[in-house]
């Protein structure tokens, strides 16, 4: 896992305390319409820091400043207040207070879309201090959901010289990364990378390894990553799902647009190979 993630782990707390017990001044994130409010000046972006109205959820606290998720109406946003998409975001934010704004964006999706039953549609009510929406009439309590993926980068060569990826059809242009897909009730995480590799390919894959995770709000994820070796098999793509896959060297990598820098798992997985592969060609005694 890069290291550009352990500082978010390590300062802020999750939890559901109450504001008042803190009193650093707060940290508001406000959503509306499944993005977060922001204030665009010369200067940069900031977030409002006066509340906006709408329901409020608490995130946790970063030190002795809580965190605050708002729930606000687009038609009342203040003068000033405007709505950004969550990837622009990251370009002009922190990691700490990216990671925080895609926590509300989720928190505030998950709530206004669990405020009837699924079972029998009865109105839900939150529950103090937990994260959970319960109905008074059949009791079913509902939490935040998170919808498990694993992600995997296959290599082959006597020291993994080549990597597959793969152009899906979710990308209009032609961009290349890692394989991925959600994984199966009842299925375990190693399974659904063999699984997907060959689906998606027509590979045979072994030593799968974990490599990290990553929480993706889009919506809301958690990629599971892995790195597998080449066992069998000739590529055959699934076309619902694929436009092309093909092994690829570090410097072809470099010549195509490719997952690549922090912001997802995928471009971790690729930069990690591809650093392996240098470090070895100016090691080459440690092979």
């Amino acid at each position: 896992m890069p290291a550009r993630d352990e500082p978010v782990a390590a300062s802020f707390v999750p939890h559901m305390r109450p504001e008042r017990e803190f009193g650093g001044e707060p940290l508001y994130f406000a959503v509306a319409e499944g993005e977060p409010v922001v204030i665009e000046t010369d200067a940069g972006v900031q977030f409002p820091a006066s509340p906006v109205p709408g329901r409020r959820h608490m995130l946790g606290s970063l030190g002795d400043r809580p965190c605050i998720a708002i729930d606000a109406e687009a038609a009342q946003l203040p003068p000033g207040t405007t709505r950004i998409g969550l990837r622009r975001l990251h370009e002009l934010v922190s990691d700490l207070h990216w990671s925080l704004a895609s926590r509300a964006v989720q928190i505030v999706a998950w709530d206004r879309n669990h405020r009837f039953c699924g079972r029998c549609a009865t109105p839900t009510q939150p529950q103090p201090g937990e994260r959970a929406r319960r109905c008074p009439a059949c009791g079913l309590r509902v939490y935040p959901l998170l919808t498990p993926a694993v992600i995997v980068l296959v290599t082959r060569g006597e020291h993994d010289e080549e990597a597959l990826l793969a152009w899906g059809r979710r990308h209009r242009g032609r961009h290349y990364s890692t394989l991925a897909g959600f994984v199966e009730v009842g299925e375990e995480l190693e399974q659904a990378v063999r699984r997907e590799v060959r689906e998606e390919t027509g590979v045979q894959v072994t030593d799968i390894a974990y490599f990290g995770s990553q929480p993706w709000p889009f919506p809301s994820q958690l990629m599971v990553g892995f790195r597998a070796r080449y066992q069998s098999g000739e590529i055959e793509i699934q076309e619902s799902e694929i436009v092309e896959a093909r092994w690829f060297t570090p410097e072809q990598v470099q010549n195509v647009t490719a997952s690549r820098g922090g912001f997802s798992i995928a471009g971790w997985l690729i930069d990690g190979w591809i650093a392996e592969l240098r470090a070895r060609a100016e090691h080459p005694q440690a092979r």
